[in-house]
C-alpha cells in the first residue's frame, strides 16, 4: 500500500523540465525513492500523438539512461548538420558510382538499396565441363583444356604425380594433407 501512496504522491510533486526537441516533444525527470533507494525517472511528453518514431536518437539515449546529461541544443543543431552532410556525401558518391558504372559500360545500373542483382557466373561456369553428367570424364577435361588454352590461360602443371585420396590426414608441416570426414558405417 506504501509503494502506491508513493506513487500517486509522486506524481504531485515537482518534475524538472530538462529540455525540448524541435518536434515540440518535452522532457522531463523527477527524483524517486524505490526501494530506499533514490532513482532518477525520465519521460517525454509528446507534443501531438504518441510517436516515438519523432523522438531524436540523442534523447532516447538520455531517456534510456545511456547518456547522464540532456542533449543540448547546440549539439542536436551540429549533429543535425553532421546528418544532411552524410545524406548529401552519400547522394554524391551514388551520382558517381552511376557515372563509373555508364563509363565502362557494364550495363548494370543500380535502382535501389535493397535489390542487387545476382553476380555473373559466366566466367565461373566456363570451368566447369559441358558434360555435367559425368559418364565421360576423359572427354570433359580435354574439352576444358581446350576451353582453356582458347582463352589463353596457363596450364597447371604439376611436378608431383597426384597422390592417392585417402581418408585419413598425412604428412606434417607444410606437407600436411588433411583427410575427408566420412561418416560412420
Amino acid at each position: 500500500m506504501s509503494r502506491l501512496w508513493a506513487r500517486v504522491a509522486g506524481l504531485f510533486r515537482s518534475k524538472s523540465f530538462i529540455g525540448a526537441d524541435k518536434t515540440g516533444n518535452k522532457y522531463f525527470s523527477r527524483m524517486e525513492e524505490i526501494d530506499g533507494l533514490a532513482k532518477e525517472k525520465r519521460w517525454v511528453v509528446f507534443r501531438r500523438e504518441e510517436d516515438p518514431t519523432s523522438v531524436p536518437v540523442e534523447w532516447i539515449c538520455w531517456l534510456n539512461g545511456q547518456r547522464k546529461r540532456a542533449p543540448t541544443p547546440e549539439e542536436m543543431a551540429e549533429l543535425e548538420a553532421r546528418r544532411e552532410r552524410v545524406k548529401l556525401n552519400v547522394a554524391r558518391l551514388k551520382k558517381e558510382e552511376e557515372e563509373r558504372k555508364a563509363r565502362e559500360g557494364t550495363g548494370r545500373k543500380i535502382t535501389s538499396i535493397g535489390k542487387v542483382e545476382g553476380p555473373d557466373l559466366t566466367s565461373f561456369v566456363r570451368h566447369f565441363p559441358a558434360d555435367s553428367k559425368g559418364d565421360k570424364p576423359e572427354e570433359a577435361s580435354e574439352e576444358a583444356d581446350q576451353s582453356r588454352v582458347k582463352e589463353h590461360e596457363p596450364e597447371i602443371v604439376t611436378a608431383e604425380p597426384p597422390e592417392p585420396k585417402t581418408t585419413e590426414p598425412s604428412g606434417s608441416g607444410s606437407s600436411f594433407k588433411p583427410g575427408t570426414w566420412q561418416p560412420p558405417s
